[in-house]
């Protein structure tokens, strides 16, 4: 008999003849003469104890028992009754009543059924069945699902209607395979996780993959596929059934946020203008394009604002290019743009543009591309290429606004070094300042040249901790500071001392700029950063005070240089002979730890050696440690020829070495070639603490003076000794020490015991005396005082008749040797 659904009775919709229903036969008369095994099951009531008797019996209401519609027991009729198992318990179950035809006998007369066949099984499980049946039939019906069966051999036994929102597929299905209708790897692709469902068992949970059909390759759909085996209550292996969703657009969103994701943490990592640009292009593909092209309006390069010109357009240079045949983009090019543009669908739907507007500004555009392979932009994702450049264009501002600042720490750190060339007579330097490209701005870096008495010059390098603005402005009071001490005279070791002192106060100073801004109303716009960004380059709060320096003394008449470091590197020596080394430091604390004193290192220097200060940011890298930088350094210098090549060409070579990319720090480089004061352009005579011997001072004086050719000079010279040899003998008593120099200018200089230092004062009508400093300022172009391991020195100094102001690279060792000339 065939397994099929019998029409029943309103409310069923049959039942199925599986075998776990029970089967009764019964003759005309309703009596059971056939008991099937599952009957026996089912009611626990053996075939012996049935056959024979009534099956209204078995009814726990026997005058119950539904009859057949009109009556008439002619066609098969179903229902519901509750009858009474052998256990003693009440089941309710679904039957099915089926008349067999018969000649001759029955109860109905002839023609009637000779007898019936009943079928029966638990409401419960007949319900079940039938939510199985309308389940599976609506789920082939409906068109939000690719619903599939297949085979063993993964051919398709039944689809439903919309096996896949595609074009392409062929009209009949039936005993087709995948790669019938579909791209050969996509096909595979899909197979081969059909197998495996086969092979394991293992469900497969919407695992996707993209459908393209033979048809329509084009860019296809993306499916997500679910499968699970069939098999036979016997456990046989028959086929497996997949579900197949379209989710492309979901996989299309999902794309989307991870490209808008990937763009917010890519885009504004660099303050350069051009470096944002470049991380905008290259963010957009392949994601979103196969082309994208970034163009920013030109004034945003210097950090300005930018305004439409007269006809209302904004001239924007071709910035940066990525993707498919991005090197043929001729970037750098200029081209206008309204200013008003809005975003757009270009002249194809395979381009959009969008403008790069913030803060209510038009900054520039951004366009992309697709190819022909791809498929055309949706409304959807001009969207995200709007937010992508609202979100891009806040980093480019927040860029300009750098660009603008660090233009103006740069422009004013510069205008506090002194010039980068600079000759004298004990030294020719050439400075180099190069600011490391970091978020923070440019540093606290300097250098600095300054001309001392009796010929001497003192080299500083210094380094303020941190970046920005403050520490420009923290570097120029210190530069201040150190020309102001060493304009005074002092040891190396007491200035440093003094400077620390300094810092010290300004590391406690009270910062004003802590305090709120009262004007600020509540409609100013702030800066906008994120809560973990440092603070703008313009934030003078932005680094704590405090700094490294090295101060040299150099001597060109002894030839010697003295020198204190306050947590600085050592400087470096190149002798004339190409040898380096270092000179060995033994470097105090850095500014600001006040209370700890210096060491002074002194150091023979011949003529022609080459002295190298810097900060660290030469030496050391992103990658690298302070003594890498300084072997590195070390090998530069050591090339052939460095010891006597021009100063200018070796700093650049130096600091070529080191790109703006790689500095961990900002670099600051002096390089000073040393000259010598010959011996014979010095005199020295002792002088006896008696006034008779003022005037045997001024003949030796007079006759060194026209031995060297300085006629011109004799007279002032001769008063200026006497006045100041005077007073030391008057004040101080002896010994007296007087000694000239000849070296791009006469200095006369008064050496005594006393520790008091001379002051200028106005003398009255009245007064004898206390004009000698004031005659001395006025026979003089400078003069002043230092204090000696002995006393102190009184100097003076005259420019010498016909002679430059300063001596050249070729030095003071270039002089002619005139002879000695002294008594005594």
């Amino acid at each position: 008999m065939d397994r099929k659904t019998l029409p029943g009775t309103p409310g069923h919709s049959g039942l199925p003849f599986a075998d776990s229903a029970a089967g009764a036969l019964l003759d005309a008369d309703g009596v059971v003469i056939g008991w099937t095994p599952a009957a026996e099951e089912l009611l626990a009531l053996p075939a012996d104890r049935v056959c024979g008797r009534p099956a209204r019996n078995l009814l726990a209401d026997p005058a119950g028992l539904p009859g057949p519609p009109g009556g008439r027991p002619v066609s098969a009729w179903s229902g519901e009754a509750v009858v009474r198992t052998g256990r003693g318990e009440e089941l309710t179950v679904v039957f099915q009543v089926l008349p067999l035809a018969g000649p001759g006998a029955g109860a109905e007369g002839a023609g009637g059924p000779a007898r019936y066949f009943v079928l029966g099984a638990p409401a419960g499980k007949v319900a079940r069945w039938q939510q199985d049946q309308a389940f599976t039939r609506e789920l082939f019906l409906q068109d939000r699902l690719g619903l599939a069966v297949f085979d063993a051999e993964l051919r398709l036994v039944r689809t439903n209607t919309h096996l896949l929102p595609y074009t392409g597929l062929l009209p009949d299905l039936h005993n087709r395979r995948l790669g019938d209708f579909l791209q050969a790897p996509d096909a595979a692709a899909i197979e081969r996780r059909l197998r495996e469902v086969l092979r394991t068992g293992r469900p497969l949970i919407l695992a996707e993959d993209t459908v393209r059909t033979i048809e329509d390759p084009g860019g296809g759909v993306v499916m997500a596929v679910s499968a699970f085996r069939l098999q036979a209550p016997d456990g046989q292996v028959f086929g497996v059934t997949a579900l197949f969703t379209d989710v492309t657009e979901q996989r299309r969103s999902d794309e989307r946020l991870a490209i808008l994701h990937h763009a917010t943490a890519a885009v504004g990592g660099s303050l350069s203008v051009t470096g944002t640009g470049e991380e905008l292009a290259a963010v957009l593909v392949p994601g979103l394009a196969d082309l994208a092209v970034v163009e920013i309006a030109r004034a945003v390069f210097t950090g300005e604002e930018p305004a439409p010109g007269a006809d209302g357009t904004v001239p924007l240079r071709l910035t940066a290019a990525a993707g498919e045949r991005a090197e043929e983009v001729p970037t750098g090019t200029v081209v206008p743009a309204d200013a008003g543009s809005a975003p757009s669908v270009g002249g194809s739907p395979s381009s959009m543009t969008a403008p790069l507007r913030a803060r209510g500004s038009f900054l520039g555009r951004v366009t992309v591309r697709r190819g022909p392979d791809r498929p055309d932009y949706a409304p959807a994702d001009l969207d995200l290429l709007c937010e992508i450049a609202a979100r891009a264009a806040l980093a480019l501002d927040n860029a300009r606004r750098y660009t603008r600042e660090h233009r103006a720490a740069v422009g004013l750190q510069r205008s506090l070094l002194p010039p980068a060339q600079a000759e004298t007579v004990a030294v020719t330097t050439s400075g180099f300042y190069l600011p490391a490209d970091t978020a923070t701005g440019v540093g606290g870096d300097w250098f600095d040249v300054i001309p001392l008495s009796s010929a001497r010059v003192a080299l500083v390098a210094g380094d303020v901790v941190g970046h920005g603005l403050g520490a420009t402005a923290t570097m120029g009071r210190l530069r201040t500071a150190v020309r102001t001490l060493a304009d005074l005279d002092l040891e190396p070791d007491e200035l440093m001392v003094h400077l620390d002192d300094l810092v010290s106060q300004l590391r406690d100073e009270p910062n004003q700029h802590d305090e709120p801004d009262q004007s600020d109303g509540p409609d100013r716009p702030s800066p906008v950063t994120r809560p973990d960004e440092d603070p703008a380059p313009g934030d003078l709060r932005a680094d704590p005070v405090g700094a490294t320096c090295l101060y040299a003394v150099y001597d060109p008449v002894a030839r010697r240089c003295a020198m204190v470091s306050a947590g600085h590197p050592p400087p470096a020596v190149v002798d004339p002979d190409g040898t380096v080394s270092y000179v060995p430091l033994n470097p105090g604390p850095p500014l600001g730890v006040n209370g700890l004193p210096f060491e002074v290192t002194e150091v023979e220097l011949a003529p022609g050696s080459l002295l190298v200060l810097y900060t660290d940011g030469l030496i050391e890298g992103r990658d690298s440690d302070l003594d890498e930088g300084m072997a590195e350094l070390s090998r530069r210098l050591a090339r052939p020829g460095a010891a006597t090549a021009p100063l200018r060409e070796l700093g650049q070579e130096i600091i070529s070495a080191r790109p703006a990319h790689q500095l961990a720090d900002d670099v600051t480089l002096l390089l000073a070639r040393t000259h010598a004061v010959p011996a014979g352009n010095t005199a020295v005579w002792p002088v006896a603490a008696d006034p008779a011997a003022v005037s045997r001072l001024r003949q030796d004086a007079a006759q060194q003076l026209r031995a060297w050719g300085l006629e011109e000079l004799v007279f002032t010279t001769e008063l200026v000794l006497s006045e100041l040899v005077t007073n030391a003998i008057r004040h101080a008593g002896g010994p007296v020490e007087v000694r000239l120099i000849r070296a791009g200018q006469l200095t006369c200089e008064v050496s005594d015991p006393s520790a008091t230092q001379p002051r200028m004062r106005r003398a009255l009508l009245t007064d004898e005396g206390g004009r000698g400093l004031y005659l001395v300022a006025q026979l003089t172009t400078r003069w002043g005082s230092r204090y000696t391991r002995r006393g102190k020195t009184i100097w003076a100094e005259q420019p010498i008749p016909d002679a430059p102001g300063e001596v050249g690279e070729a030095g003071a060792q270039d002089m002619p040797d005139v002879p000695d000339v002294r008594n005594g």
